[in-house]
């Protein structure tokens, strides 16, 4: 798993997509998708990301509670552009139930209604229990089921991941 490896993976796809004079916007899922966003943008020279914190859409909310209520409040949904009739492309670090990809969907309809929505992830560990796929994939990943797959942001602004334990 090399998280790093991954990301120059996804920034050539965009690259190549942004001089073929393709409009897109990016908005990066709370908290990992958003680093991710944050550097593609400045990579690519792009004037803005979005930021969408699933924290209120997810239907393990009551489980989660005040972990999501923080998250809220320390990494907001800002969509800086109109969503309405943009191409956005979702960034989260890893996809494994899709569960947090549908939440997404929730939080940015309540924006608008975008012209074409494509994902973008680093890590796929493709174990769906929705419908879900990604269109973009910097790499498939096998972990054990009793651990999770972390994203690392070094001092450095490179990424790294960890494989953890489930609390």
């Amino acid at each position: 798993m090399n998280a790093e490896q991954s990301y120059l993976k996804l920034l050539e796809v965009l690259r190549k997509r942004k001089a073929s004079g393709e409009v897109f916007e990016l908005a990066g899922l709370a908290m990992g998708g958003a680093w991710i966003a944050e550097r593609l943008a400045a990579d690519l020279e792009l004037p803005h990301y979005g930021v969408i914190n699933v924290a209120f859409h997810r239907d393990d909310y009551a489980e989660k509670g005040m972990t999501a209520i923080r998250t809220a409040k320390t990494m907001p949904t800002q969509l800086p552009y109109d969503v309405n009739s943009a191409h956005l492309i979702l960034i989260d670090d890893v996809l494994l139930t899709g569960r947090t990809v549908r939440a997404a969907l929730n939080e940015l309809f309540d924006f608008g209604r975008p012209a074409k929505v494509e994902l973008m992830v680093l890590a796929d560990r493709d174990n769906r229990e929705l419908p879900i796929s990604a269109d973009f994939v910097g790499e498939k990943v096998q972990a054990p089921d009793h651990q999770v797959l972390v994203l690392e942001k070094n001092t450095d602004g490179k990424f790294t991941f960890q494989l953890e334990d489930r609390d």
